[in-house]
């Protein structure tokens, strides 16, 4: 390899870093300040390719000038559509569980998608090139685009601007304070409410800028969204939550580790990013640059009413569903059989997931992990080994609790939004060694066929085992929240110094919830496998994960209901709204918006609040 090589390889690494740098640096900042975890940052991302698609096309004609005024106009645009998602959303949700508050922007995402969607169709749409910046320029005797030097020094110039706007401007210093103290900022006397509008706009404001930057690069397309979401929350976490020199650090980090680790290491490439991210975490849990989140504030479901074992009549009531599930084969044909045995393989999947996210006070982002697992180890036992159903079957959570295990030794020593972003790590190198290994997995081929016994192909009797699998999950979690360890693990959520302090083992017990969770995922995973037949390593996909939370936070975190009806309600509305529309996720976001704005504790709280109340009168 020569040097002009090695140059150029470092400078395409650089123009991918500052390209990363000017979206990262929109979310660290809307994170530092308002603490959302803001999933519809990469869909202001693309809304900015878009938009600056548009204006580019009717604007720029040969001038460079009015280039770079469309990708200004794009961003600034992006930026009121960020203000306004704040002022008619997120204002409305600040004192609803932080969760609640992913949730909404989870689902302006999915109405973002469609409404791009239907204004600009499917295709890719690419821009024409920059005036003036069309060709190249020899460095070494490599060839190197003119465009892509430019968007190198954009990153220096942003963060440039960007901190004599946080160190130079009141409005700046009002951040930073509100960055490490948001609730002193308030008590001197600050609008939050305006601050935290100016924080998002902003930061939505990059992203837009980011995107419409992007364009002369790359086409615009419909997935830019969910392609970018996922790096820019590595580099955000690498460089520590709410640093923007931290950001421009894991930037550059990850550029440079696409840009050789391409040249070198390819089979790499997929799971690179996330291993880094996964050291960085296990050495310095809060990040390169970041800080030690020392404000101990109460956890977000510490105020909830104390568990009580259900009354007489929610146990009449469980027993009338469960009476109606076993008659319901009679009045439904196959396909309607097909779904329901979907749902109540979902459900074992969120109920698995509300054990750690609602008792354990535990976000992952990587929970379909552990249904991989569990669907691939039916899948290998079955093709490899000719076991039967059930054999394989009982084996798949044992695959799935002892990976979970693994991963959580190192995972339960994080809090917060480095713990999710560590799940999604470990989920997302499982995913690329499946995704590759063709040998073994079939990679993105899959494995098909597992048909092991007449069981799995008879849907009115394979329909009754998942039913009564179900059951038994449920009500052995539902038992287990009431059991000593059950308590424990919520006073550690709760209250984790003072379970410390009087002999609780904090970190042993989340480590063991995290290993219960991952063996009912892996029991769903295998059940799923069983019941399609084939397996792909869209199973593991981090879509999945976020379909999971999306399924508890929909029900509500505060019983064992609410993920039953969050899995049901979700998965239902997603196969109805698909048979009548393409632009299903323009409706079912719309839905949970609603459900977010009418209902933030969730489905089954909102059931249960109503209950309280009423009683009290």
């Amino acid at each position: 390899m020569t040097l002009g090589f090695w140059t150029a390889q470092f400078l395409t690494g650089l123009a991918s870093a500052a390209s990363l740098f000017l979206v990262s640096a929109g979310l660290s900042l809307v994170f530092g300040v308002t603490r959302i975890v803001n999933f519809a940052h990469g869909a202001f991302y693309m809304v900015g390719a878009y938009l600056a698609y548009t204006l580019i096309e009717r604007f720029m004609g040969e001038s460079a000038v009015a280039f770079w005024l469309c990708v200004l106009a794009a961003a600034a645009g992006v930026g009121l559509l960020g203000a306004a998602v704040e002022i008619l959303l997120l204002r409305r949700v600040y004192r609803a569980p932080e969760l609640f508050q992913l949730l909404a922007t989870f689902a302006v995402a999915l109405i973002i998608d469609d409404v791009l969607l239907i204004l600009y169709g499917p295709a890719e749409l690419l821009a024409p090139r920059v005036p003036g910046l069309r060709g190249g320029v020899d460095i070494l005797g490599q060839r190197f685009p003119l465009y892509d030097l430019v968007v190198i020094g954009l990153a220096p110039l942003t963060l440039g601007l960007l901190w004599v706007l946080l160190h130079r401007t009141r409005w700046g210093i009002f951040v930073r304070a509100a960055t490490f103290d948001r609730d002193m900022v308030g008590v001197l006397g600050v609008n939050q409410a305006w601050l935290f509008t100016g924080v998002f706009a902003l930061g939505a404001a990059l992203a837009g800028f980011g995107g419409a930057v992007q364009i002369a690069r790359e086409s615009a397309n419909l997935a830019m969204g969910v392609n970018i979401i996922a790096e820019a929350f590595v580099v955000v976490v690498i460089g520590g939550m709410g640093s923007l020199p931290g950001a421009l650090l894991a930037a550059v980090v990850i550029g440079e580790l696409h840009a050789f680790g391409a040249a070198y290491f390819p089979q790499l490439t997929l799971v690179m990013t996330f291993l880094v991210m996964a050291v960085v975490l296990a050495i310095r849990p809060w990040g390169l640059l970041g800080r030690p989140d020392r404000s101990h504030r109460p956890h977000e479901f510490s105020r909830e009413p104390p568990l009580r074992p259900l009354d007489r009549g929610s146990l009449a009531l469980a027993a009338a569903v469960l009476a109606a599930l076993a008659l319901v084969p009679a009045v439904v044909g196959i396909y309607g059989l097909t779904v329901l045995t979907d749902i109540l393989i979902l459900v074992i999947f969120a109920c698995s997931l509300h054990l750690i996210l609602g008792p354990g006070g535990m976000i992952s982002f990587g929970h379909a992990c552990y249904f991989g697992i569990g669907a691939y180890a039916v899948a290998l036992l079955v093709r490899d080994f000719a076991l039967t159903a059930l054999p394989a079957l009982i084996l798949a959570p044992v695959g799935g609790g002892l990976v979970a295990l693994l991963f959580g030794w190192l995972c339960v020593r994080l809090t917060g939004v480095y713990f999710a972003m560590l799940t999604l790590a470990f989920a997302q190198i499982v995913w690329s060694i499946v995704f590759q290994w063709y040998d073994v997995t079939g990679g993105d081929n899959g494995i098909i066929g597992i048909w092991p016994s007449e069981v799995t192909t008879d849907k009115l009797s394979f329909y009754y085992i998942v039913l009564a699998v179900t059951a038994a999950v449920v009500a052995a979690l539902a038992a287990l929240l009431h059991t000593p360890f059950g308590y424990t693990l919520r006073a550690c959520r709760d209250a984790p110094h003072r379970a410390t302090a009087i002999g609780i083992n904090v970190a042993l017990h989340r480590w063991l919830a995290f290993g219960i969770a991952g063996a009912f995922g892996g029991l769903a995973g295998g059940l799923f496998t069983l019941a399609k037949g084939s397996v792909f390593p869209n199973v593991i996909d981090v879509t999945r994960s976020i379909d999971g939370l999306v399924m508890v936070l929909l029900g509500g975190v505060q019983s064992i209901a609410g993920p039953i009806v969050g899995a049901a309600t979700f998965l239902g509305l997603q196969t109805e709204i698909l048979r009548h529309t393409a632009y299903w996720r323009l409706v079912l976001g719309a839905l949970v918006l609603i459900i977010v704005l009418l209902f933030p504790s969730g489905i089954v709280g909102a059931v249960q609040a109503l209950r309280r109340r009423r009683a009290e009168t």
